[in-house]
């Protein structure tokens, strides 16, 4: 959706608009037109999801390392 809307501003700021007008269009603030800009700007689509992804993995691991220390912490002591 994020690279959609980008997308959707590349678009408009081609045939002129304004960014106020683009920000009101897509329905993001200025801070997060930026934010997005920066984060996804020069990424393709199959791109996000694959950092999606990865993200999500490693939140699950950094879940599983924690319960793996408490559960050495338990069976140390």
């Amino acid at each position: 959706q994020i690279i959609n809307k980008l997308r959707e501003a590349e678009v408009l700021l081609s045939q002129g608009a304004t960014l106020a007008v683009i920000w009101k269009k897509i329905g993001v603030s200025d801070c997060t037109y930026y934010r997005w800009r920066k984060e996804y700007g020069e990424m393709r689509v199959d791109q996000t999801h694959r950092l999606k992804e990865l993200e999500q993995e490693n939140s699950r691991l950094k879940r599983l390392v924690a319960a793996l220390s408490l559960f050495q912490i338990y069976l140390i002591y």
